[in-house]
């Protein structure tokens, strides 16, 4: 069973070490002391990141950012831990938190079209895909992504 918690300084330094392979190499962050020079990403202070863990080891990540009607969430599974399961149990908790923290706020997250284990994923926790596929540029890159909402 996993457990969760607020994310802590060193479990940052940790996560935004994590090298994803292949197609997936497009997760991988900017280090830590970077994002914290810049102040963006897991050094952002509007974001609300959770810690979650399997015995004690960090199998992954969350993030809750509260806009002015909905409430952005976004993930993040240890490399070596992908498909394993993780990320839905993960994302069930994210709704679950998402409705203590922001009750009355849906909750959304836009996904790669191309990320179809991720897509089968938030699926089955409850995420539904809204619309046609929006074509956008975030700090990644380029990219054509599905905008998904929680009907829990």
């Amino acid at each position: 069973m996993l457990t969760y918690h607020k994310t802590t300084e060193e479990e940052k330094e940790r996560i935004t070490a994590w090298q994803y392979t292949g197609e997936y190499a497009i997760y991988n962050t900017a280090p830590y002391a970077e994002q914290k020079a810049r102040g963006v990403g897991f050094a952002n202070p509007k974001n609300n990141f959770y810690s979650f863990l399997e015995d004690g080891a960090l199998v992954g990540f969350i993030n809750l950012y509260e806009e002015p009607t909905e409430v952005f969430f976004g993930i993040g599974v240890r490399p070596d831990l992908c498909g394993r399961g993780f990320g839905w149990q993960m994302t069930q908790a994210a709704c679950e938190l998402s409705g203590k923290l922001f009750p009355g706020k849906s909750l959304y997250l836009e996904v790669r079209t191309w990320n179809e284990r991720a897509v089968r994923c938030y699926e089955k926790a409850g995420f539904r895909i809204a619309g046609e596929p929006i074509h956008q540029t975030t700090a990644a890159g380029d990219g054509v992504f599905y905008h998904m909402v929680y009907h829990g």
